[in-house]
């Protein structure tokens, strides 16, 4: 129900900006940026890897969306997630194919 790519030879920062840049290129904007490290941190005090949920938006695609169907909104918005694993850094995000056949 989802895709992902390994990126190696760029920090955990590098990898936010990239996605957030290659996502820039198809009109695609954050909306939200949850940093799971520093919210789990914070509120249980354990200790994490670095994840980040960036919330992307591309306001046309979603306006024609939610005219067509206004539960639309439950999928929005279209959620990344940037983390740090042992191997490297993996960006996740839904399959929209998969999503929609089920």
């Amino acid at each position: 129900m989802y895709i992902s790519k390994k990126l190696s030879g760029i920090t955990f920062a590098e990898a936010i900006e990239k996605v957030t840049e290659d996502l820039k290129v198809e009109k695609f904007g954050v909306l939200i940026e949850i940093d799971f490290k520093a919210t789990l941190r914070d509120r249980l005090d354990v200790d994490f890897r670095n994840y980040v949920v960036l919330g992307f938006c591309n306001p046309p695609f979603a306006y024609r969306a939610l005219s067509l169907n206004d539960k639309i909104g439950v999928l929005l918005p279209c959620n990344v997630i940037v983390q740090e694993l042992d191997d490297g850094i993996e960006v996740c995000a839904m399959d929209p194919g998969a999503m929609m056949a089920g």
